[in-house]
C-alpha cells in the first residue's frame, strides 16, 4: 500500500457507521443512483487505479469460490486494496458485483458484420456459447450469483439490455439488405437466436455442442423470413 493508499485508508476506518467485520456485508444499497459505489466517486487519478485492482479481483474469487466466498475481506486481500477503502467504495458484495457487471459494459464491443443475418447470428452464437462454456465461466457465475443478489440482478439486466441493443444492429443491416421485413422486432429475433444457448450451457449444463450456434441462428432467420417476429403480428390480440 502506498503513502495516499494508507492516508485514504484511515480516512476510511474513520468512517461512521462501518461495521467491525465488513467482509460479512452482502446485499445493502450502495445509494449511489442505483448503481455500485465504486463508479460514483470522483474519476481518474488513484481513483481509477483502485477501482480496478477492486474490479480486478472480483471474478477470478466468484470464479473460484462462488457467491459465498466472495467477501469484501477475500477482495480486499486479493486486490491489495485496504478493506476499509473498498467497504466506503462499494459497501457490500452486491455493490461489488454490480459494479463488476457496469464495468463489463464499459467496452467496444460490437457484433459482427458478416453479410447475411443467417452468419450475423452465428458469428454472435458462437461468442456467446464460447462464454458460457468456459471453465471456470465468468459468465455463468455472475448469472448465479444474480439470483443471490438483488443489486447484481439489476446490474445484469442492465448489461444484458444493452448488449442487445447493440445487437439491434444485426436486423437492422438485414432489413437494409432484405432479407427480412421491415416489421421485424429485433429484439424477438435476438431473443429467439440466442435462448437455445442459454437453455443447454446454463441450464442443463450439456456438453459443447459445435452445431447449436448454426441450428439457432438458422431456425431464427427461417421464423423470422415467416413473419414470426413480425411487430403487426405480435400487436394483434390471440383469439
Amino acid at each position: 500500500m502506498d503513502d495516499a493508499e494508507a492516508d485514504e485508508a484511515a480516512e476510511d476506518a474513520r468512517t461512521p457507521g462501518a461495521p467491525g467485520n465488513p467482509g460479512d456485508s452482502r446485499d445493502g444499497r450502495s445509494g449511489r443512483d442505483g448503481r455500485a459505489g465504486g463508479a460514483g466517486t470522483r474519476p481518474g487519478g488513484r481513483t481509477a487505479r483502485v477501482r480496478s485492482q477492486v474490479l480486478e479481483s472480483v471474478g477470478p474469487l466468484l470464479m473460484e469460490y462462488g457467491y459465498d466466498g466472495l467477501t469484501i475481506e477475500a477482495v480486499a486481500i486479493r486486490s491489495g486494496v485496504h478493506r476499509a477503502t473498498v467497504y466506503r467504495r462499494w459497501r457490500d458484495v452486491g455493490g461489488l458485483l454490480a459494479d463488476t457487471l457496469d464495468a463489463a459494459g464499459d467496452d467496444t464491443w460490437r457484433p459482427a458484420d458478416t453479410g447475411t443475418l443467417e452468419g450475423d447470428l452465428l458469428a454472435l452464437n458462437e461468442e456467446l456459447l464460447a462464454a458460457l462454456q468456459e471453465e471456470p465461466s465468468l459468465a455463468t457465475a455472475l448469472i448465479a450469483a444474480s439470483f443471490r443478489s438483488e443489486e447484481a440482478a439489476t446490474a445484469l439486466r442492465r448489461f444484458w439490455e444493452e448488449r442487445y441493443e447493440r445487437c439491434e444492429v444485426i436486423v437492422a443491416r438485414a432489413v437494409a439488405r432484405g432479407e427480412i421485413a421491415a416489421s421485424t422486432d429485433a429484439r424477438q429475433l435476438l431473443v429467439h437466436a440466442t435462448a437455445p444457448l442459454y437453455h443447454e450451457a446454463v441450464l442443463l449444463h450439456t456438453a459443447a455442442d459445435p452445431d447449436l450456434p448454426a441450428r439457432s441462428a438458422r431456425a431464427a432467420v427461417l421464423a423470422a423470413r415467416g413473419g414470426a417476429f413480425s411487430r403487426a403480428s405480435a400487436d394483434c390480440p390471440a383469439g
